[in-house]
């Protein structure tokens, strides 16, 4: 541990040593150290926008009386008064108090608060000398005693993994944070509104299963005692939500927290939360158009323009994104691709080995195929791009196409680089459904953690009979990712998971 590091530990323990000596102090006066009975009526944003036309002498005139709370952030003390910067969830307002406004013996009391107490105030709004928004603070009471003194305020919380570990500090100093979180809730909201006003029903299905299912993962294992049964943690909705269209509900949506025993990055977390939804007599074409329109409102709603500024980049929704099949696009990406035959397993095991990607003898040419996607393709598409026309062999969920069985009517949406969205029509043939998940079963039992389990129930949610139905999954945090304009996933989740501190 540095000098420095020790230093810094040894002045935090100080000054959470005469905290507590204050604290202590209080309760000695007090029978209640921190009162409950303050109700604020104004915060900090809503202030700023109402009184931004007025100047000094048309607050005066208005007289605005308000009772505001939250922490003080910094305070200047000169003599018998003083200037404090108080936040709240929306902002910063500055105070403005003395002697003759609190009294003397309430003007002492103040002067031993610290920085990040909780305090409320009541006054009356007006503009400094400067034409800084103030209040004017004619009562003033301390709710809560912070303890524990915030990080510096010229530099913030500047260690990342303290930002992530200690979000609730992150939230306090960093106002850019507290934008990112803001705007995914803007997001979830916007999303609902939509689906609802295109006529879907939001529903709830389980989260723990009895059989993993609806994607390639591995899942999280967990046991119930009363039932002495193994259940696994929902890594997708998607086969509950096709046995409720099968029941006749023809347009369902979910939004929902999903969990794969996975690794840990800058794009994945090991429970995530995706919007997924299904819709009975529609196709993958269909789905494509729906996600366009999806996303030039999310667009407007949360920016205000169909270009959206993403890590250097300006992203457009003003029109429908890209299509291109998974061979065009490996040919577009990769020119020198042009020389093999990518319809059949010896020409995309051609490409794959000039290349240097690494296969097996039993991976067939989807599987091939895809590598060669993932390390030539997927990274170049940044602007919004459908990826269609995937193997069967790795659609296990997909509907065959109907002129050519090797791809499904399936695509992929792609963002920024990264993978945002997965759909296609639905397979509704239980037949072929069971030949499907047996293959699975076949690749798990050759070692494929992620390959699927069969689903007994399903095949006969599917021997009742799906409607032609189109499904979609979209994952939330990747959305926030862009419109937030940040690059790791960690920056848009309030409380990431984190390997254990080293003791």
């Amino acid at each position: 541990m540095s000098q420095d590091i020790k230093t810094e530990e040894v002045n935090e323990s100080h000054l959470i040593t005469e905290r507590r000596e204050k604290l202590a102090t209080i309760r000695k006066e007090k029978p209640v150290a921190f009162p409950n009975h303050f109700r604020k009526d104004t915060h900090a944003k809503d202030l700023h926008k109402r009184a931004e036309n007025m100047d000094k002498e048309a607050l005066a005139e208005a007289a605005i009386h308000v009772k505001m709370a939250g922490r003080i952030m910094s305070k200047r003390l000169f003599g018998k008064g003083g200037f404090v910067v108080l936040r709240d969830q929306t902002g910063d307002i500055q105070l403005f108090l003395n002697t003759g406004l609190i009294g003397q013996e309430k003007f002492e009391e103040f002067t031993h608060w610290d920085i990040g107490d909780i305090i409320g105030v009541s006054g009356v709004v007006s503009r400094s000398d400067k034409g800084e928004l103030t209040v004017r603070v004619s009562e003033i009471d301390l709710l809560t005693k912070s303890l524990r003194p915030l990080p510096d305020k010229f530099h913030g919380l500047t260690d990342i993994e303290a930002r992530y570990r200690q979000r609730y500090v992150d939230l306090i100093v960093n106002m850019e944070a507290r934008e990112v979180f803001r705007k995914r809730t803007q997001i979830m909201r916007t999303i609902r509104n939509f689906f609802d006003s295109k006529g879907f029903e939001e529903v709830e299905t389980p989260m723990m299963h009895p059989i993993p299912g609806g994607a390639n993962a591995k899942p999280f294992i967990t046991h119930h005692n009363a039932l002495d049964m193994e259940f696994y943690l929902r890594i997708a909705p998607e086969l509950y939500l096709k046995r409720l269209v099968v029941g006749g509900m023809e347009k369902v949506y979910e939004v929902n927290r999903n969990f794969r025993n996975e690794g840990v990055s800058t794009r994945h977390n090991p429970e995530f939360t995706m919007v997924e939804w299904y819709w009975a007599y529609a196709d993958y074409q269909d789905m494509m158009n729906f996600t366009d329109e999806l996303m030039t409102t999310l667009a407007m709603e949360v920016t205000g323009s169909t270009e959206v500024p993403y890590q250097g980049l300006t992203l457009d929704f003003s029109k429908p994104a890209t299509r291109m099949t998974v061979q065009e696009s490996i040919i577009h990406y990769y020119p020198e691709a042009k020389a093999f035959d990518l319809d059949t397993r010896e020409g995309v095991a051609q490409l794959a080995t000039s290349i240097g990607i690494k296969f097996k003898d039993s991976d067939g040419w989807g599987k091939i195929l895809m590598e060669i996607f993932d390390e030539k393709v997927e990274e170049n598409l940044m602007q919004p791009t459908f990826i269609t026309a995937y193997p069967s062999e790795v659609s296990p969920l997909a509907r065959k196409n109907d002129d050519n069985p090797l791809i499904t009517d399936r695509f992929e949406y792609f963002i920024g680089g990264r993978e945002v969205g997965n759909g296609y029509s639905e397979l509704n043939d239980a037949e072929d459904q069971y030949q499907r998940f047996m293959a699975q079963v076949a690749e798990k039992d050759s070692g494929d953690d992620e390959a699927m389990h069969l689903d007994k129930d399903f095949i006969t949610a599917l021997e009742y009979g799906l409607p032609p139905t189109a499904g979609e999954g979209i994952g939330i945090d990747r959305l926030v990712m862009i419109f937030a304009d940040v690059a790791s996933i960690r920056d848009v989740l309030l409380f990431p998971h984190m390997r254990n501190r080293a003791e």
